[in-house]
């Protein structure tokens, strides 16, 4: 599979996220189209490695967003936890900005 549109940039705010359920290779993946507070766009699975509960319902910070649960920060970039209590990694996957169409390939994670 290739990348699928997401949604449009207008539906993501600046340090804000918007949860999108896309179609994978192997069914559905939730995922957390996420503004970080630069301006930059980044696609993250929605659900928290730890707590298992949706990351786009937590408060964006810099380039991180953390776990609205139990306090779990995960960088935007890479996916890897950034403090306790959460251990695993979340997979992040690639985005490509194509006029307004954000697009995200889930069949690829970074």
């Amino acid at each position: 599979m290739t990348a699928q549109l997401a949604c449009y940039d207008e539906d993501v705010p600046v340090a804000g996220t918007f949860r999108v359920e896309l179609e994978g290779e192997s069914g559905p993946v939730e995922v957390a189209i996420v503004r970080d507070e630069d301006g930059e766009l980044h696609a993250i699975s929605d659900i928290c490695s730890h707590g298992a509960v949706s990351l786009s319902d937590g408060e964006v910070e810099g380039c991180s967003i953390e776990c609205w649960l139990h306090g779990s920060r995960f960088d935007l970039r890479t996916g890897k936890p950034l403090g306790p209590p959460a251990v695993k990694p979340v997979p992040v996957y690639p985005v490509t900005v194509d006029g307004q169409r954000v697009l995200v390939d889930v069949d690829v994670p970074l």
